[in-house]
């Protein structure tokens, strides 16, 4: 797993950047970029990250990210980088 795209969406509690963070520290993600905005009490962040050194499939990360915003009433997704830069290029 090289570069992915993570973004989360949904209403903003405490906790989501730390539960998050948290989760890719212990699975051995380096965040290499991340923008975060709070609007009208609604959440939204966009991560690059660099799971090089991550002993999880992309498949698994995937689904553990999830899981966790379910946990938090959120919506987090996973992209490869490469799958992301072609389906936004125009």
């Amino acid at each position: 797993m090289k570069k992915v795209i993570i973004t989360v969406v949904g209403k903003d509690t405490v906790g989501i950047l730390a539960k998050t963070c948290t989760y890719l520290a212990k699975a051995n993600i380096n965040i290499l970029d991340i923008s975060q905005t709070v609007v009208s009490g609604y959440f939204n962040m966009m991560m690059i990250v660099d799971g090089a050194r991550c002993r999880k499939s992309f498949e698994d990360v995937a689904a553990e990210l999830g899981e966790l915003g379910l946990g938090m009433g959120l919506k987090i997704r996973c992209q490869k980088s490469e799958i992301f830069e072609k389906m936004h290029r125009v």
